[in-house]
């Protein structure tokens, strides 16, 4: 199956990682990640959901769920004998390293939107690296049905009470769509939207 490494920056956004995740459940692509990268995503969201007022408490939990949640629909996501590789690559910033060291071998793409962290001439081939927009759009061409059931399916789930008490607004595919469109993911938002069926048109948050 084909796979792909999820670099970090990809899985902070919540919406972007809830269609990622959504996809890859249908069985369009296989996704991979590694401790290292487990261990970035888990710094970067407490200090977004610290800064946003979220207590320490409720970080944990959600960060619990989160983690939970991945390892159980993806019990074959995580990468292990990676740390080995780290170093006999070499990249603009060596902290990357862990990244392709993760992918090498195992991954046909690295889905980042770091591209400039990761020189094409740097990686092994065929590993080629995407942006997350380049991946997305990729997906809707090769599995449109299974992209439109994924995004479907999360607007589905939105406005659910979970345990916290708390529930998030009812969506939309569309507006799952129009998110994108205008919060990093522009081509693959615009041409999701028309997939639905309607016109594309920014965002109203």
């Amino acid at each position: 199956m084909f796979s792909a490494l999820l670099d970090t920056c990809v899985l902070v956004p919540s919406r972007a990682r809830d269609v990622l995740l959504e996809i890859a459940s249908t069985g369009a692509y296989r996704p991979l990640w590694s401790s290292e990268i487990l261990d970035e995503l888990d710094q970067t969201l407490r200090t977004l959901l610290g800064k946003r007022g979220t207590s320490p408490e409720e970080t944990d939990a959600y960060l619990t769920r989160l983690f939970r949640q991945m390892k159980t629909a993806f019990p074959d996501a995580p990468v292990t004998s990676w740390e080995r590789l780290v170093p006999t690559f070499e990249l603009p910033d060596p902290d990357d390293r862990h990244v392709i060291a993760a992918a090498a071998g195992r991954a046909d793409v690295i889905v980042t939107d770091n591209l400039a962290d990761f020189p094409p001439t740097a990686l092994p081939e065929p590993l080629i690296r995407q942006s997350l927009d380049d991946f997305l759009l990729d997906e809707l061409d090769l599995h449109p049905d299974l992209v439109l059931k994924a995004v479907r399916a999360i607007a589905a789930r939105s406005g659910r009470s979970g345990r916290s008490g708390r529930s998030g607004p009812m969506l939309t595919a569309y507006d799952i769509a129009t998110y994108l469109y205008a919060h990093g993911t522009p081509a693959f938002g615009e041409r999701l939207v028309a997939a639905l069926g309607q016109p594309a048109e920014p965002a109203p948050w």
